[in-house]
């Protein structure tokens, strides 16, 4: 006799028992969202045998290392053996301990909305469907719904979302401002939010306290609790506080450098730090520079007797500011000056919030400092630069040439990783 023992969290058991045809299970980090997901997967192959259902995610690795992972262990507690089908990207189910198939997973990545077509399913989960512009959202859901075509006695041929709050984005319009607006949509709409504290059982015991001292407070909201914020209002470093980031450290002699560069044909510009303790300090900056070749003299001058680090905007391995015959970076590299560079930039966002986790995470720590005397563009950047109407940093002001500089060594040494994935938090 099969035995099924599934075990939810009480938002969890909520969302498997909410009765609509489209769901959503909006929650911070490891709050449960693809277990949850993956628990109404497994019981609707119960219910519907041979009915396949469709997993769509940002990108192919997500599925790999997350949904694949997590849809085995969910599938043992609802009875079933998952075989997964790692070139034909689909998930099989059998009953455990048989070879009596109940149905498949058609997995498909969001980066590749074109992807999505070709095979029908009856029902469909879409994994941080937030995490895409909302036009981008829009195309897979409309993609996603045309993929529903069973006609099946009982079937109601629907969509799961699970998603971490990126603002508000698609989940939020259609799920809470469209139901707002028109109430009669709620027979068909229905969302549960939840935080990380409700699934903290499932989770280690440091895992809340290091979202803590990692993130800065507004993204505690979305990320820990689960809430729809703004993330794209206002000051882009809103965690900047001139005098409780304001520090008098200056360069001692012989100490390392380390200089966030941009490239800008005559808006050159440099931030330099000093770590101390694992501390970063902004104690420098130069700014409205030539080019490249003299930005180099100028660093090799100013600062002759120290080790030295670029931390470069990474598209300057293509082009340079001096000639289009050279790189930004083999240019600084023939200047003696160690580069250290990803193979791209990471993302806006991704600066910006390890920017603010540093000037203060949501334990109230700071740990970057800026010498006002010493870089007052780069303290008046921070406190000035805001969000454009498209919800980007603004950089019709001209003062992004400095705050790309001073935050692209922040990216590299303190980037914000979201938490992993491992056996102890497949409940994630």
């Amino acid at each position: 006799m099969t035995t099924i023992t599934p075990i939810l969290n009480t938002p969890q058991s909520r969302f498997y028992n909410l009765n609509k045809k489209f769901r959503a299970f909006v929650s911070g980090f490891g709050g449960g969202k693809t277990w949850v997901g993956g628990s109404a997967m497994c019981a609707r192959f119960w219910q519907f045998p041979k009915v396949n259902q469709g997993y769509f995610a940002p990108t192919y690795p997500q599925i790999r290392d997350i949904f694949f992972p997590t849809i085995e262990e969910v599938a043992s507690q609802w009875g079933l053996r998952a075989d997964i089908k790692y070139a034909n990207k689909e998930v099989d189910f059998y009953e455990a301990g048989t070879s009596i198939y109940r149905g498949t997973t058609i997995c498909r990545s969001m980066d590749k909305p074109d992807t999505i077509v070709g095979f029908k399913i009856g029902h469909a989960l879409v994994d941080e469907l937030d995490t895409l512009k909302k036009e981008k959202a829009l195309q897979i859901w409309n993609k996603t719904i045309a993929r529903l075509r069973y006609k099946i006695p009982g079937l109601t041929n629907g969509i799961d979302v699970t998603t971490t709050p990126e603002g508000f984005r698609f989940v939020y319009e259609r799920f809470v401002k469209d139901i707002r607006e028109k109430p009669e949509l709620a027979q068909f709409y229905g969302l549960i939010q939840a935080s990380t504290f409700d699934n903290a059982a499932n989770l280690p015991d440091d895992y809340i306290s290091s979202l803590y001292a990692s993130y800065p407070p507004e993204l505690i909201k979305a990320y820990l609790n689960g809430q729809f914020v703004n993330l794209t209002s206002g000051a882009v470093y809103n965690c900047f506080d001139r005098e409780a980031n304001s520090t008098t450290a200056t360069i001692k002699e012989g100490e390392r450098l380390h200089i966030g560069m941009d490239f800008n044909v005559l808006k050159m510009a440099a931030v330099v730090y000093v770590l101390r303790n694992g501390i970063p300090y902004a104690v420098d900056e130069l700014v409205d520079v030539r080019d490249t070749p003299e930005m180099c003299n100028l660093i090799k001058a100013k600062y002759p007797d120290h080790q030295i680090d670029i931390y470069p905007d990474a598209s300057g391995q293509n082009t340079s500011s001096k000639d289009y015959s050279k790189s930004d970076l083999s240019i600084i590299k023939k200047a003696g000056l160690s580069v250290r560079v990803g193979k791209s930039n990471p993302a806006v966002k991704d600066r910006i919030n390890a920017t603010n986790a540093m000037l203060l995470n949501a334990n109230k720590e700071r740990r970057m400092f800026v010498n006002p005397q010493k870089c007052p563009r780069f303290t008046e950047a921070l406190e000035q630069q805001a969000y454009d109407k498209n919800g980007a940093p603004d950089k019709s002001s001209g003062i992004d040439h400095v705050i790309d500089a001073g935050t692209y060594p922040i990216a590299y040494l303190y980037p914000i990783q979201k938490p992993a994935h491992g056996r102890y938090d497949l409940r994630m």
